[in-house]
């Protein structure tokens, strides 16, 4: 459990509004892992209930449930590090890429779902959602990008672009 928590735990972080949630948030790691867990499985759920809109006709259910699944499993990560730690990680060099894609694919779900009500682009941006939201969490997994990245190569017997 220590090993986790100091995984996860970062130097001092700015004193803003979200860096002071950071320094005195009163939960303890066993708790923070549990909301962290909730969220993770609540956003699961949500998705699952999203795809299963699309299925029915009901692009907007689609669109916003599946996209609130995405947004509540990532605000899940927010319980393991502090708000404007999680927040400053987006962006690191690491994951700036999977950060923008997952973030322009989540407002063009939106879009193509709820707004314009287009349900292959929609389907679409929501396989991106999810491949993005894959890559985004695997980059705080030690070596499990170069894992898949072998796992591609071997499987396609191509060089992984990403």
């Amino acid at each position: 459990m220590e090993s986790l928590r100091s995984a996860f735990n970062s130097g001092p972080e700015d004193e803003g509004l979200l860096g002071a949630m950071d320094n005195h948030c009163n939960m303890s790691w066993e708790n923070r892992l549990y909301a962290f867990g909730a969220c993770f499985v609540i956003g699961c759920f949500l998705s699952i209930f999203g795809t299963i809109e699309i299925w029915l006709g009901k692009y907007s259910s689609f669109a916003v449930l599946y996209t609130l699944g995405t947004l509540t499993a990532l605000a899940g990560t927010l319980f393991l590090r502090g708000p404007m730690s999680q927040i400053k990680k987006m962006f690191d060099k690491d994951r700036l890429i999977a950060t923008i894609v997952l973030i322009a694919s989540i407002i063009l779900t939106i879009i193509f779902g709820a707004v314009l009500q287009i349900a292959i682009l929609a389907l679409v941006c929501c396989v991106v959602q999810f491949l993005a939201f894959t890559w985004y969490t695997l980059s705080y997994i030690p070596y499990a990008r170069n894992a898949v990245k072998s796992c591609f190569s071997g499987v396609t017997g191509m060089t992984c672009p990403c």
